[in-house]
Parts: structure tokens; C-alpha cells; sequence
């Protein structure tokens, strides 16, 4: 398989308090706001910020349990990996024996984007 991978597209953080969070990371480290928005049906904030040629994507879920192996849990919520073409890596993927869910456009973006796992089941992310 040849590899398509080019860049780092985002990292997702899972927070406990919106205030301080969007504090630390807007207010202290400097990372402007792409996008923010409160998702009444998640119960959460989703809060995309610049990070040099990637982003970080911070969701805000106050009654997040501490994180055993969970993803949607507090700290790092998965890893996504920007490539050409999401179909034709998730294609390529597969046939390598990779669990990978169906390729869906991201609600947020409009882009192609679909899930796929590591062995020990960390979510792993791909997004034109």
C-alpha cells in the first residue's frame, strides 16, 4: 500500500469547562477562533482553533468521565489525518485488513471524512 498521508489536519481534545478552557486555549496560547458552536443535541461546545497549517478541535462536555479508553472522554479525543482522497485511503485501508467505518461529509466542513482504528481501537480520523 502506498502511503497518502500528507499533514496533521486536526487534533480533538475533550474539555470539562467551556470558560476555561476557551481561556486557556484562545486567551493564553493565542490560537484564533475558526469556528464555534454550541450543540444542544451532543449537550457540548465545539470549538475549532488555528494551529499553524492544522487545527484543534475542542469539545466542551462538562459531565465528561475520565477517560479509561473512551473516546468521547476527557483528553485527547482522536488524531485526524489529512489526505487527498478519503474513499480511495479508506479503500486502501481496508484491503489491508483495517477496521474502518463509512466514509460521511463532515456536518461542519461539507468535506469527506470517515473513522478507522489502530489496533488497540484508538479512533483515527481521515479528512479531505
Amino acid at each position: 500500500m502506498s502511503t497518502d498521508f500528507q499533514a496533521l489536519h486536526h487534533v480533538a481534545i475533550i474539555a470539562s469547562d467551556y470558560a476555561r478552557a476557551r481561556h486557556f486555549y484562545v486567551d493564553i496560547l493565542g490560537l484564533p477562533v475558526i469556528r464555534e458552536h454550541q450543540r444542544a443535541a451532543q449537550g457540548d461546545w465545539k470549538l475549532d482553533l488555528k494551529f499553524g497549517d492544522a487545527e484543534l478541535e475542542l469539545f466542551v462536555k462538562p459531565d465528561a468521565p475520565p477517560r479509561p479508553s473512551d473516546p468521547e472522554a476527557l483528553g485527547l479525543r482522536h488524531l485526524a489525518f489529512r489526505v487527498r482522497s478519503v474513499k480511495e485511503t479508506a479503500n486502501a485501508l481496508c484491503a489491508a485488513g483495517v477496521r474502518v467505518e463509512p466514509v460521511r461529509t463532515d456536518d461542519y466542513t461539507g468535506r469527506n471524512m470517515c473513522f478507522f482504528f489502530d489496533p488497540d481501537d484508538l479512533p483515527l480520523e481521515l479528512h479531505e
